[in-house]
């Protein structure tokens, strides 16, 4: 894999053969090359989540594909549904690093992808 496009289904085998270093360098080329103007912290931390989002979807972790098609289906290109599922992932291990939380809940996380629609991503309400 040369190059990483999230509006693009990855080949999962291609994508977790590489090194987990490879998968950030990707994606981070990606989101510096659009410009965003982001201060390099939070480039670093979208990066992650993207990669985060991405490892799930290569490995098939319950409900990630399908959440992932169900917000395309509702309208969210694919790089907006993985921002969608991110925003999960990233409230969760703010929770747990504020101490809000004192473990990850995987069934909550579920009922979260459960809940989440294209409609509600694009008011906020994830």
């Amino acid at each position: 894999m040369k190059d990483y496009d999230p509006s693009k289904q990855l080949s999962s085998d291609e994508w977790l053969d590489l090194e987990e270093s490879e998968r950030i360098s990707l994606v981070r080329i990606f989101h510096e090359a659009l410009d965003d103007d982001l201060p390099e912290d939070a480039i670093e931390m979208h990066t992650m989540f993207h990669v985060i989002v991405e490892n799930q979807l290569a490995e098939k972790v319950e409900l990630i594909p399908e959440t992932i098609t169900k917000l395309t289906r509702q309208g969210l290109d694919r790089h907006e549904a993985i921002h969608a599922i991110a925003a999960i992932v990233s409230e969760d291990i703010f929770d747990l690093w504020k101490g809000n939380k004192k473990e990850f809940s995987p069934k909550q996380y579920r009922r979260k992808l459960e809940n989440i629609t294209a409609k509600r991503w694009r008011k906020g309400q994830y």
